[in-house]
């Protein structure tokens, strides 16, 4: 099953010093990839709720989001169509910082990712919690570019780029996993990089 990107050209380059997962190269330039027309949202009018499991729903604006704590990231990132970008420069909120905005109910043990334009992805809660993931607002010091998914993205590193949903508007947080838009399609549940877990028959 071949993975349907838009794509921007991009150039290989040697491994450096860093691990790449099974079947990765190292690319320098950061590939512009996207199941769809790119969203252009205006900042007056974005907002990022978390809901669902949550004893009470949270939701920001884009000033009250941007008020919230940030902090600098520099995590190497994993597409699933192989390329790998080594120490990524992100300014953004740990999602740390935004649970503790919200009291979970007991059950919640999963989260699916929405974003502006539709797409969805499905997350473990463990996944996002102790610095393993944040929304990303900058990128090499410069605001976070729509065709990036800006004006603000989820970044889960440790799994395939496909789990950092660009456009990012709501967390609902659940009690059983459902498959997002790519894993309807096929593709992993999961999607870990050093596991090569690309497709639904890779979790096996």
């Amino acid at each position: 099953m071949a993975p349907t990107f838009f794509n921007q050209g991009f150039q290989r380059k040697r491994p450096s010093n860093h691990k790449l997962p099974p079947g990765q190269y190292e690319t320098q330039d950061f590939p512009v990839l996207s199941a769809g027309p790119t969203p252009r949202i205006a900042l007056e009018k974005w907002t990022l709720t978390l809901e669902g499991l949550v004893e009470e729903p949270k939701k920001w604006s884009w000033q009250e989001f941007n008020a919230l704590p940030q902090q600098d990231f520099n995590p190497d990132i994993h597409c699933v169509t192989q390329w790998s970008k080594f120490d990524t420069k992100w300014r953004g909120v740990s999602l740390d910082t935004l649970l503790e905005h919200v009291q979970l109910r007991p059950e919640a043990r999963y989260v699916m990712a929405t974003s502006y334009g539709g797409y969805t992805t499905n997350l473990p809660l463990a996944d996002l919690r102790e610095g393993k993931a944040f929304i990303g607002l900058t990128y090499d010091g410069q605001p976070l570019t729509p065709e990036h998914g800006g004006p603000a993205r989820l970044v889960v590193p440790h799994l395939y780029f496909w789990k950092s949903a660009k456009w990012i508007t709501s967390l609902r947080f659940m009690a059983e996993d459902e498959p997002g838009f790519w894993e309807r399609a096929g593709y992993s549940m999961y999607g870990d990089p050093w596991k090569a877990q690309r497709y639904a028959d890779d979790d096996e």
